[in-house]
């Protein structure tokens, strides 16, 4: 699925993840390929990505809006 991570500066990452965990304001939640469509609140905490080559990567999110729509995953983030 694609995924970008956004914020007002600058875009933190765009590209094809396997897997995505959220902090979301009512507990962590993940997301893999094909999840139902989606709109969530994000608190303050890590967004934790799988790539397509199994490498693990992390961003710091102080709070934000995912929307997850037909495999593509958009991160508004603070």
């Amino acid at each position: 699925m694609k995924l970008e991570i956004i914020t007002p500066d600058k875009k933190l990452y765009e590209g094809s993840v396997k897997s995505a965990v959220f902090p979301g304001n009512e507990g962590s939640f993940g997301v893999l390929d094909n999840h139902a469509p989606m709109i969530a609140t994000l608190k303050a905490g890590k967004v934790e990505l799988t790539d397509e080559l199994n490498n693990k990567l992390d961003f710091e999110v102080k709070g934000g809006v995912v929307e997850v729509l037909k495999n593509n995953v958009i991160v508004l983030a603070e």
